[in-house]
């Protein structure tokens, strides 16, 4: 008899002192059970070798009525006197290679990596599966070290090209599960293989729903699958045995065809304002103080409904009304209601727009976006590697598009490149801008917009420059801040579309992000400021700055798909 296939997707760590009040232990299991949990591993921290005996021996023949095997946290002793399928080990317990010696060799054995260095022991001892983490702050384990989601991919990297298999564990909740998924991915496109839960089905009064809520959106998200289609636009150093068809599970786009061509992306795009006029999303702005006012009249002048609230307290609610939502930091002083904002957008699967004004500027903006790096670093090198300090927004939530400047893209990426100067970005500019943005996107796994004389886009597969604007832009105040309202105008236009017109099934829906093609969103986004702004400067009202953004609102009102698709300039660039 050979190893036991394991199927690690739902992954069951019970912890009996979270059972509320009136439900009994076993009763949460076989219901946990029920809602499809795939894999369960008895944890007791705090009880004597006979209880612990007891428990396990009840746990496992439970689980056997349901065919789910059964792994048991620490103590090997157990495993084999219950005859479990195996154990999990932390790193101060018991080494892989002894629990192997006792256990066999058809035995399922885990242990817990938290570092790159980790994950190389125990592929080298012989582990069949890793438990990455904290993802997030957990109950259970109050000196755990904070990994967060986007230090999940370089472990993963680890194991590509090996048999052994990967659980993501602290924190998984309902609410930030599809960030978990979309973000703990490799840069080569590898997904974990499940995630493992405490509390958030050991502490519900209905176990069986929160299990098959969770299975529900993990099968959706596995089943989407990787994209089938490669692209030559992809360099060959994103290009691994593991990713012959990456970028995988990336943000929605549409089939090759929508990208076949840039008239066909410009045509995409330019339909896009008709749908902004005619659903008039809803465009949650949480922006800076400078351009509210300006961002709101540029929203209303393409034909959206602009909101700006910033109380954490009312994000939950706001997150319900289709749209979409943007993050703007250039005066960060409403950082808890980002978070919120963020996370319910997410869990609504809304488009998140997400412009790091000034992120380079201080300290405190870029660990509040992303965390320092190795300043050292240039952008290939960075493609495996990440910082000692995680994000704190976006490890909170997924951002749909990422907009900003080169100075800007530059911090996120790590690199010296290109530098700023308070909110401004210095210099000559990204040597190779094109592959910029497509690590960028790559890496975090989103639309990216870099926005300049030359604006480039990409989704991690495609790369695309746009040249319209003029240089007045560059003379009023906010001119890219309004760039990432349109680009959230647009993003929840396709969403809402999406959404009302596509006869996509729930359970197919349950595992996505976002509904809508982003990538074009993106571009028409940008389309629409700089064509409005190349036909306002034309106007014989412009005398200067004052004159000239006033000209800009109105050509954006009396903009067009067809002056869109007449004076939008751009172009497929191969990187």
């Amino acid at each position: 008899m050979g190893k036991p296939a394991i199927d690690y997707t739902l992954y069951l760590v019970t912890g009996r002192e979270l059972v509320p009040p009136g439900k009994d232990y076993y009763e949460s299991l076989e219901e946990s059970l029920k809602g499809g949990v795939t894999l369960v591993q008895v944890r007791e921290k705090k009880v004597d070798t006979r209880e612990f005996l007891e428990i396990a021996r009840k746990t496992k023949e439970i689980c056997d009525r349901y065919d789910v095997p059964v792994v048991i946290n620490d103590r090997v002793d157990i495993a084999v006197a219950i005859k479990a399928h195996g154990a999990h080990v932390g790193q101060e317990d018991m080494p892989i290679e002894i629990a192997r010696s006792i256990l066999g060799e058809n035995a399922i054995i885990g242990v817990s990596a938290g570092t790159t260095e980790e994950a190389k022991a125990a592929v080298a001892a012989g582990a069949d599966y890793v438990g990455i983490g904290a993802v997030y702050p957990t109950g259970s384990k109050s000196n755990a070290k904070l990994l967060g989601v986007r230090g999940v991919g370089p472990i993963l990297s680890v194991l590509e090209g090996t048999s052994v298999k990967s659980v993501v564990i602290g924190g998984i909740k309902s609410v930030n599960l599809l960030r978990v998924l979309h973000g703990a991915v490799s840069p080569a496109g590898k997904p974990v293989d499940g995630i493992a839960v405490i509390s958030e089905i050991i502490g519900s009064q209905d176990p069986k729903a929160v299990a098959g809520h969770l299975l529900s959106v993990l099968r959706s998200f596995y089943n989407a699958g990787p994209s089938s289609k490669s692209s030559s636009l992809i360099p060959e150093f994103f290009k691994s045995e593991t990713s012959a068809i990456s970028p995988t599970y990336l943000v929605p786009t549409s089939p090759d065809s929508a990208h076949a061509s840039a008239d066909t992306i410009k045509q995409h795009a330019a339909h896009l304002l008709t749908l902004v006029k005619r659903y008039t999303p809803m465009v949650h702005q949480i922006t800076n103080n400078v351009v509210i006012n300006q961002s709101a009249n540029a929203t209303l002048a393409l034909g959206a409904s602009p909101i700006m609230a910033t109380a954490a307290v009312e994000q939950e609610d706001l997150a319900k009304i289709p749209g979409g939502l943007l993050v703007n930091f250039g005066t960060v002083t409403d950082k808890e209601g980002m978070l919120a904002a963020g996370k319910w957008a997410n869990f609504n699967r809304k488009p998140v727009v997400f412009d790091p004004v000034g992120v380079g500027a201080t300290g405190f903006r870029r660990a509040t976006a992303k965390g320092e790096r190795d300043t050292s670093m240039t952008v290939r090198d960075f493609e495996l590697t990440i910082p000692a300090a995680q994000s704190e927004l976006l490890d909170t939530w997924q951002a749909t598009v990422i907009k900003g400047n080169p100075g800007e893209i530059a911090s996120l990426l790590g690199t010296t490149e290109v530098q700023s100067r308070g909110v401004d970005s210095v210099g000559s500019g990204f040597a190779n801008p094109a592959e910029a943005v497509l690590t960028l996107a790559r890496r975090e796994r989103c639309i990216v917009v870099m926005t300049g004389p030359t604006d480039y886009i990409s989704n991690g597969q495609t790369v695309i420059k746009l040249e319209n604007g003029c240089e007045l832009l560059g003379n009023i105040t906010g001119s890219g801040c309004m760039v990432g309202t349109a680009v959230a105008t647009f993003c929840g236009a396709a969403s809402v579309d999406a959404l009302r017109t596509r006869a996509t099934t729930e359970e197919a829906k349950v595992g996505t992000l976002v509904d809508g093609d982003m990538l074009v969103a993106a571009v028409a986004g940008v389309l629409a400021v700089t064509v409005a702004a190349d036909i306002a400067i034309t106007s014989e009202r412009v005398k200067g700055p004052a004159s000239f953004l006033a000209q800009l609102l109105d050509e954006l009102y009396a903009l067009t798909p067809e002056k869109i698709v007449q004076m939008g300039k751009l172009a497929l660039v191969q990187v």
